[in-house]
Order: C-alpha cells, then sequence, then structure tokens
C-alpha cells in the first residue's frame, strides 16, 4: 500500500529546517539511502529526490527535471540543484537539531551537506514583510488533488513534486516605502489582508493570481520565515503534480512574455532554486524491481506494488489515507531491496 508522505498535506509545522545534500563522487549510495529510509517517516522528515540523484542510481522520474534558467528584464534566478533535499518538522529546536545531526551521520559518506537553513511559524502564518502568505492556498480535497499524483498516473501515484527556493528579503528597503506603496507592491491591505482592485497590474496580487491563467496554475504552498543573523526572508516551497504550475507562475512574474515585472522584486530576490520529488510512502511488503538493483528503470514504475487508489485528505489528524493512521515509516520500494 502506497501513501503520500504526510508532511505535505499538515500545515506548516512551528519550526523547521531545511537540508540540502549533494552526492560524494565515487562514494556508492546505497547504503546511506537505506539508513534514510529507517529515519524519516515521511512526516516529521519529508525527503525529496533530486535528479542528480535519480541519475545517479541509474533511474527515471517522468516529470522531474532541472530547474528553470528563467530571465526577465534586469533579473535572472539562480538555479542551485542538489541530490537530496530533507525538511525537518517539528515543535523544538534542540529536536530538530539532533535529528538532523543524525540524519546528516546516516547519509555519511556517500553525501555531503551543502545547506541548512532554520524556518519557523510568523505571526500566525505571516511573511517577515508582515503580509499573509498562501492566502490562495488549496485546503481540503482540492490541496490533495493540487499536490498529489492521482491514480491515473499508477507509476508515480502518491508522490509529489516540490520547487524549493530561497528568498531574501531587503527589510530597510521595504520599510521606507510608505504603508501605501508596500501595500500596491503586495496588492493587498496589510490592515485586513484585502485585495486592492486599483492596485497596479505590476502588484504580486495580479501578477501571481494562480485562476488567472490557463490552465489555473494551482500549487499547494508550505513556505515559511527564515532568518540568520540580521538577514532572512522566506522559504518559498511548492508541491504540485508537476513543475507547470510553478513555472507558469513565475514566467509571469518576471515579465517574459508582457515585460511587466511583479514588484515583489523591489523588496526580495531567490537566491537559491531547485526541483524534488517526493516519493509515496509504502507499506506492507516491498516490491521487487528495487533502485538498488543497478538496472535502468523509471523510478516511478511500480511493478508489483499494489496501487491503492485510495484518496487522501488534508487533515492534520490524518497523515494520510482517510480512516489510516500515521505513517509506519518512510519505506519507499526505489530505496530499499
Amino acid at each position: 500500500m502506497t501513501k503520500p508522505q504526510a508532511g505535505i498535506l499538515l500545515p506548516p509545522p512551528p519550526l523547521a529546517r531545511y537540508l540540502s545534500f549533494s552526492l560524494t563522487p565515487g562514494v556508492p549510495a546505497a547504503d546511506c539511502l537505506r539508513a534514510l529510509c529507517r529515519l524519516a517517516d515521511g512526516e516529521r522528515t519529508l525527503v525529496g529526490v533530486g535528479r542528480a540523484l535519480v541519475s545517479a542510481l541509474g533511474a527515471e522520474i517522468a516529470g522531474l527535471r532541472g530547474f528553470p534558467t528563467f530571465a526577465g528584464p534586469g533579473l535572472e534566478l539562480p538555479a542551485t540543484p542538489a541530490a537530496l533535499w530533507l525538511w525537518l518538522r517539528g515543535d523544538d529546536r534542540g529536536e530538530i537539531l539532533h535529528r538532523a545531526r543524525h540524519l546528516e551521520q546516516a547519509l555519511t559518506p556517500a553525501f555531503r551537506l551543502d545547506d541548512t537553513r532554520d524556518a519557523f511559524l510568523h505571526a500566525g502564518g505571516r511573511d517577515l514583510s508582515g503580509y499573509e502568505d498562501g492566502t490562495e492556498n488549496p485546503i481540503a480535497e482540492e490541496a490533495v488533488r493540487t499536490a498529489i499524483v492521482g491514480a491515473d498516473q499508477p507509476r508515480l501515484s502518491g508522490s509529489s513534486f516540490v520547487a524549493v527556493q530561497r528568498w531574501t528579503h531587503d527589510f530597510a528597503g521595504f520599510e521606507r516605502m510608505p504603508a501605501g506603496e508596500r501595500d500596491s507592491v503586495i496588492g493587498r491591505r496589510l490592515a485586513d489582508n484585502e485585495e486592492i482592485d486599483e492596485a497596479p497590474a505590476s502588484s504580486h496580487v495580479k501578477r501571481a493570481a494562480q485562476e488567472s491563467f490557463t490552465p489555473a496554475a494551482f500549487v499547494l504552498r508550505r513556505s515559511m520565515p527564515w532568518a540568520e543573523g540580521g538577514c532572512g526572508g522566506l522559504m518559498f516551497v511548492a508541491f504540485g503534480t508537476s513543475f507547470d504550475p510553478f513555472e507558469a507562475v513565475l514566467r509571469r512574474m518576471l515579465g517574459i512574455e508582457d515585460g511587466i515585472v511583479d514588484a515583489l522584486f523591489r523588496f526580495t530576490r531567490p537566491e537559491s532554486g531547485a526541483y524534488f520529488w517526493c516519493p509515496a510512502i509504502s507499506e506492507g511488503p516491498v516490491a521487487s524491481g528495487t533502485l538498488m538493483g543497478g538496472r535502468r528503470r523509471s523510478l516511478g514504475d511500480r511493478s508489483g506494488c499494489p496501487s491503492t487508489g485510495t484518496r487522501y485528505r488534508a487533515d492534520p489528524g490524518a497523515g494520510g489515507p482517510a480512516g489510516e493512521g500515521r505513517s509506519s515509516g518512510f519505506g519507499n520500494p526505489y530505496f530499499t531491496r
């Protein structure tokens, strides 16, 4: 039986840590990945697989690609690919620290830790700019349809694709703007979070309105603020059944088609960008034909794996398929024998 990693559908936790790893050349990854399977449950520790790791294992995932190198007027987005991405969720900073240490130890020597970023909830879910974040996020069954690949794609069913960016804010520059100008940049009033009908076409709300695309470009956002020293911003994390909706919004924000650049870039810029695939979790006996076998195959090929077709719900108490409890562990067949 397979189901999504529960952390995708749960609300953002009070505290989080993001870990990005690269591969150590010449070191087999199989043993370290098996150790990861024992430590990651998909809820408290969520796993994303990068294209470099998939290629190194001689596999393929339909839909997984490199982060786009889009550029707009005076703007160029950075691409910072990683082999493996872990999202540690929790409510105790010390516990997250030790969990991260143990994960890094388990992944050594096949993986090298390249970046660590701590994040947190702020003011009930607001960005550090003070404005509410993710106001158009889908909920309940719509969240599942947006983020989780359905049974119509049995080789990928229960998995998800995630785009990750680290945005750094220019707090001083934003604070120098008059309050009304800040509202116009966002396209919402800070006071009541209402959209401003007369906001300029460059306002973020108008550039990124997901329902205004054809087809609609909805993603499930699980972004959280980050801070280090006097710097900070947003860890933008968006799950979907493909990267197409994210890229459609990104193109418009950059003004690639009409030259109108999102005003958000006036006070914040992305400093990283990477794509990952988040495999479904398997319960019960693991099927044969695993990733470790060395045979080149589609990572989404679930030959011999049961495909439940189960409906999932974005319910903080559910943790997976409706009526089931917590995950028994991160046991995706493509990372275990």
